[in-house]
């Protein structure tokens, strides 16, 4: 390589690091909401990445079939030399039959007029494609409904990651007011001993609520398909999501809404067809052949191409199945099962999916009675830490009655924040027992 050239290459090959960087953040969000991070899910989750490339197989193996309806034109070539041609003995004459060298070439057309399974293939195109599609919604309905939940969580550890600073600003400020408390010989040195150790042991819960909480960002980087060095960086409104747990409880049941029992239902009429493809056992095949060959032969190999004995035919071969030892008749009572045993498990889906709706809806409600009304101890836990601080502060309560309004102040948080993320989740479960879920 020349310096000219040198001058040109260095530059690009600086390039690259960083055009591999760019193509790597444009896989990261910079705002990670419940909303966006579904829908990144379903963009990049491995799971439903491979029902999709499911959904294409299923499709070019679906024209793999039906192309068995064009004809089938194929091409032949043979180059033969004999080093001893046969010798056949006529009145008593020895006879060489044939030539030292041969060759022929074969042009075959063939075109299927009747056959049973490609008219299966033909019949079932649709429902085949749709029950690869339905795999597909089943897959991104159960990552958004994960994701979702798992998103959850992650506010519920960042909300007592959030309590447990707050708590030590707290403490933290009381602990000042009983050292200057015991300076000025108003109390003794065990107020600002207990709240040292307040403070060490909301020290301890923090680092332990921050440790779940990286847990808890890597299962849902996980179920997002997110790249395993990127940073997710959680944006959420409490008060929005407080606005959104209401749910109508009074809706019915459609079944047909859920994307299980869609898939149940096209595997039925999938069987009826197969059912089906059993009975035409007895039904013909029937197809048209035809070829045209080149012939050369010579003893010479320089002049074997300079004369061609050519052929040529055209065909119809007809089957008919006379007598298979009771295959048909198998077959056919293997099929009716098949679609009798589908029929028993739409009938137990149903049941399956009333006793879950039951068993979410009983669950959001018991979460949305608690969330109710540990809100509501939440406004109280405030007021009575709001008193107490200044009735201490003005000799009237003692520190131990702080530390414990301090305490409660802190569980009605962590409470009132773990039951509206549980009541979001189990609203998630409602709505896709409901079938309200959809992709």
């Amino acid at each position: 390589m020349t310096i000219h050239q040198l001058r040109f290459a260095i530059p690009i090959l600086f390039l690259f690091p960083f055009a591999s960087q760019c193509q790597k953040n444009d896989s990261l969000l910079s705002e990670v909401t419940l909303q966006t991070a579904v829908n990144y899910a379903i963009v990049h989750q491995p799971a439903v990445r491979q029902a999709e490339l499911d959904q294409e197989i299923t499709e070019a193996n679906i024209r793999s079939r039906l192309a068995d309806w064009y004809p089938q034109v194929h091409f032949g070539y043979t180059l033969q030399h004999n080093f001893k041609v046969q010798t056949a003995v006529i009145g008593g004459n020895p006879v060489k039959l044939g030539v030292d060298n041969t060759s022929g070439a074969q042009f075959t057309l063939s075109q299927t007029l009747f056959d049973r399974d490609v008219l299966l293939a033909a019949r079932t195109k649709r429902e085949v494609r749709l029950q690869s599609a339905q795999t597909t919604s089943s897959n991104k309905i159960e990552t958004a409904s994960a994701v979702s939940k798992a998103f959850f969580d992650v506010l519920a550890s960042t909300q007592q990651v959030k309590v447990s600073n707050e708590n030590i600003i707290r403490i933290e400020r009381s602990l000042r007011d009983a050292y200057h408390q015991y300076q000025a010989g108003i109390t003794d040195k065990t107020d600002y001993k207990r709240a040292t150790i307040a403070l060490n042991n909301s020290k301890a819960l923090k680092k332990s609520n921050e440790e779940a909480l990286k847990a808890r960002l890597e299962y849902l980087k996980n179920l997002m398909g997110y790249p395993i060095e990127g940073k997710l960086n959680i944006v959420y409104d409490s008060l929005e999501m407080e606005k959104q747990v209401a749910l109508d409880t009074l809706q019915e049941i459609d079944f047909t809404a859920r994307i299980e029992y869609k898939i149940l239902q096209t595997q039925h009429n999938l069987l009826q067809s197969n059912l089906k493809y059993a009975k035409w056992s007895f039904l013909p095949t029937l197809t048209a052949n035809g070829a045209y060959n080149f012939n050369y032969q010579n003893d010479q190999f320089s002049k074997l191409y300079n004369t061609n004995y050519p052929n040529s035919f055209a065909l119809l071969t007809l089957g008919v199945p006379i007598f298979q030892g009771g295959k048909r008749r198998a077959e056919i009572d293997e099929a009716r099962f098949q679609v009798q045993r589908n029929e028993l498990d739409i009938a137990g889906l149903r049941n399956d999916i009333n006793t879950e709706y039951a068993s979410a809806l009983a669950t959001y409600k018991s979460n949305l009675a608690d969330f109710l009304s540990l809100k509501e101890n939440l406004q109280l836990a405030k007021e009575v830490y709001d008193i107490i601080q200044l009735q201490y502060k003005s000799g009237i309560k003692t520190y131990l009655e702080v530390i414990n309004s301090e305490t409660d102040l802190r569980t009605a948080q962590i409470n009132y924040y773990n039951s509206l993320y549980e009541l979001l989740s189990s609203k998630v479960d409602v709505q896709r027992v409901l079938g309200q879920i959809n992709y």
